[in-house]
């Protein structure tokens, strides 16, 4: 071996040994992680670290007297009793738009993923596009879309699906229209992916079998579909369920979400230590429903 490591190269130099250049390069990829490690480190475990800190302030405190890091542990059953009503209502608008999207968003990715041709392109600019745009312009517009004196309302009266004073805006339909509409295409495009993979030669084999159109989806293609499935939900429900801009342009103070009470202590009533006694308990509730979530549908789905 060692007259091998000497046999001169082109350059005249000898070969250096592979041991010793998997040696001078085995640190190579942690400094490839260094920079993203570090912007982790500093706008997100800190911040994260500092938020944990200021949910154990003395309650008692304030901007101007000071915050005292007393241990607090009682904040966090404090702030869940006077704000449970919120955190259910948070996770049932984030259900019920889920059940929403799925029901238009799995259509839409199947149609464009199998049906929809030299399209195909086109169609997903169409779901993006209103991304391009300020979500906060976004939810503004529906709020005219769903006003007293819009057209959809005014269908509604006419069909009298509402009554001559019935209304959509400021009722808990608007917030989760808005929900949907604004978080839809994080569940579409998953599913698109799984489904463009979809080999269509196993619905022919699942038709040549004698299956139906409703058995071959439930055996076939909603089983291959599942990775997308799961991605997208989790996708859609994580962020729906801390939204507040949505009950706060579309509702009334009776449809808040808990994001409109984290809102509301961190920058109306300066509560800082229930503020973030509230945002730690959103984040356990979120994890506790991502993890049963993966639990029952299995962790092989997102992969």
């Amino acid at each position: 071996m060692s007259a091998l490591a000497h046999v001169p190269t082109g350059s005249g130099q000898p070969a250096t040994p592979p041991a010793a250049r998997s040696g001078r390069y085995r640190f190579l990829p942690y400094l490839l992680l260094l920079p993203g490690a570090a912007w982790l480190f500093l706008f997100f475990a800190l911040p994260l670290v500092q938020l944990a800190a200021a949910s154990l302030y003395d309650p008692s405190g304030s901007l101007a007297t000071g915050y005292a890091l007393t241990w607090a542990f009682g904040n966090y059953p404090d702030a869940l009793q006077a704000y449970w009503p919120q955190f259910t209502r948070s996770f049932l608008y984030a259900g019920m738009a889920l059940v929403l999207a799925l029901l238009m968003g799995y259509p839409l990715a199947y149609a464009i993923a199998q049906k929809a041709g030299r399209w195909k392109n086109l169609l997903l600019v169409c779901v993006v596009a209103p991304m391009f745009t300020s979500f906060l312009v976004r939810t503004l517009a529906w709020k005219t879309i769903l006003s007293d004196n819009g057209w959809i309302v005014g269908l509604l009266r006419d069909v009298h699906l509402l009554g001559p004073d019935g209304r959509l805006l400021a009722t808990p339909v608007a917030v989760v229209l808005g929900l949907t509409y604004n978080f839809l295409p994080f569940l579409v495009l998953p599913l698109y992916a799984s489904l463009e993979r979809l080999d269509y030669r196993l619905l022919e084999a699942a038709s040549d079998l004698y299956a139906s159109p409703l058995r071959a989806f439930r055996k076939v293609t909603l089983p291959l579909s599942m990775p997308g499935l799961v991605a997208g939900t989790l996708l859609f429900f994580i962020p729906a369920s801390g939204d507040y801009i949505n009950a706060e342009l579309l509702g009334t103070p009776k449809e808040y979400m808990i994001g409109n009470v984290i809102d509301s202590a961190f920058l109306v009533r300066l509560d800082y230590p229930q503020g973030a006694a509230l945002s730690f308990l959103l984040m356990a509730a979120i994890l506790a429903v991502v993890f049963g979530y993966l639990r029952k549908a299995g962790t092989d789905e997102v992969l």
